[in-house]
């Protein structure tokens, strides 16, 4: 490298993000991600032994998919390539592909291939790579936020490990921004103090994202004016200001939709309205279509509920025509009133697998035939089908005749003991009991 490539690597390095210039140059530096690059962990030793085959590292932004893959560069003794779902085309994938096709048959020179946001290659571009990633002509190296059993392809997800990542803890976020204040690469060459508070509130707030919890650093030291003694000063405050309201991660056709609205679900399900608020107003706060939400607590209301709490769907349908009919942001309430309401109320789910069961039935092929004393009498002819022998209920005590509703009896709808339901359990046990008594009484009077 001659004089002017050195002055321009250093204008270049100079002008990266923090975040850039702090990515991990061995695998010692990353921070987070125990559980896969941890001591005696698969994809550690796989890098330390330079034998990593194809893998798709999945996670949240800021969790170290792109530093994971530096890593491997360093590391690694093949030719290290990199391409993006972003700026790549089917033309310069080929061209990459097939370069590393002759290295390999010309010298033995293996290749792993980098490709960062691979869930934006369309399903011809992620074919295109299939035959080389089976023949071994490259060893694929996959970056995604979004699930990948999702968004990529089902062969390629086949022939790779696929590694989640985590978002970072408070703790190895704390580690990694006092590393970045004291390292010569990222804020070690100024004269600067940050608050341990500051630093702590920037790791609480970032949500496990280190590139956000980095940016935010690097804002409050390039902003914070030197004191008199020449020295910059970060206090939390100043932390508190360059990292202001949050980007929530969520995509609303994507993996975080469906996680969160997962959590919002299953918290309501289990009867923990702390938990419900707030993955609600994680949505909320994130711009969800209210309306969706006020669908989800109706199916919840039938599903879930029952009737064990014979209020909950009339108040989860009242409450998606009150968000319809006075819309956001005043629509949050009624959405946490429904919430609680539903997150507090009894549950069954008799219902539901009622329903579910008489289908399985149904579709196993037991279809029983209509008795012919329920069937339609309202047109001439009816009797001569011999469609009579209907009693009417009212006509007798207790409003409950014993008579034949289906061919061959079976049960279907079992109520829990929660709630409005116990009272039904009481009221069919009741009907029973008055069925054997008149079984007993047809009995005693026969021969």
């Amino acid at each position: 490298m001659d004089l002017f490539e050195q002055s321009g690597a250093e204008h270049k390095r100079k002008a990266q993000p923090l975040a850039a210039r702090m990515r991990p140059e061995a695998l010692e530096d990353i921070v987070g991600q125990e559980h896969i690059l941890g001591e005696g962990k698969l994809l550690r030793r796989a890098i330390e032994a330079d034998r990593i085959g194809s893998i798709i590292l999945y996670g949240p932004p800021g969790t170290g998919k792109t530093s994971t893959s530096e890593v491997i560069a360093k590391a690694t003794k093949r030719r290290f390539e990199r391409s993006s779902g972003v700026l790549s085309n089917v033309a310069e994938l080929r061209k990459i592909l097939e370069a590393a096709k002759h290295r390999l048959s010309m010298s033995g020179e293996e290749t792993i291939l980098f490709i960062d946001e691979i869930h934006r290659f369309n399903k011809s571009q992620q074919d295109i790579l299939l035959p080389f990633v089976e023949e071994g002509t490259i060893t694929l190296i996959g970056a995604t936020t979004h699930n990948p059993f999702f968004f990529i392809n089902t062969p390629l997800t086949s022939r790779s490990q696929i590694f989640e990542l985590q978002p970072l803890s408070v703790e190895a976020a704390t580690a990694l921004l006092h590393r970045a204040v004291t390292d010569p690469r990222g804020l070690g060459k100024l004269e600067i103090k940050v608050d341990d508070d500051a630093i702590r509130h920037l790791a609480n707030v970032c949500e496990g994202d280190a590139r956000r919890s980095l940016n935010a650093l690097e804002i409050a030291a390039l902003t914070t004016l030197p004191g008199e003694d020449g020295e910059i000063h970060v206090t939390k405050a100043v932390a508190e200001e360059s990292i202001q309201k949050k980007a929530i991660a969520y995509d609303h056709d994507e993996d975080e939709h469906y996680d969160t609205i997962s959590a919002f679900i299953k918290s309501v399900r289990g009867s923990a309205p702390q938990a419900a608020v707030y993955w609600l107003s994680k949505m909320l706060y994130a711009g969800e279509d209210p309306r969706f939400i006020a669908r989800r607590l109706i199916i919840l209301a039938s599903e879930d509920i029952g009737n064990a709490d014979p209020q909950a769907l009339p108040l989860a349908v009242a409450g998606m025509q009150a968000v319809e009919f006075i819309g956001m942001p005043e629509a949050r309430i009624t959405l946490s009133q429904v919430t609680i309401y539903l997150a507090t109320a009894a549950k069954s789910n008799a219902s539901y697998l009622a329903v579910n069961e008489a289908m399985q039935e149904i579709k196993g092929g037991r279809t029983q035939a209509i008795p012919k004393h329920l069937r339609d009498k309202h047109y001439k002819g009816a009797e001569e089908l011999g469609h009579v022998g209907y009693q009417y209920p009212h006509d007798a005590p207790n409003h409950f005749v014993d008579q034949e509703y289906m061919p061959h009896d079976a049960t279907y709808y079992r109520p829990s003991d929660q709630g409005f339901e116990k009272k039904i359990q009481q009221r069919m046990a009741y009907w029973d009991d008055l069925k054997r008594q008149k079984e007993s009484s047809d009995g005693s009077s026969g021969p």
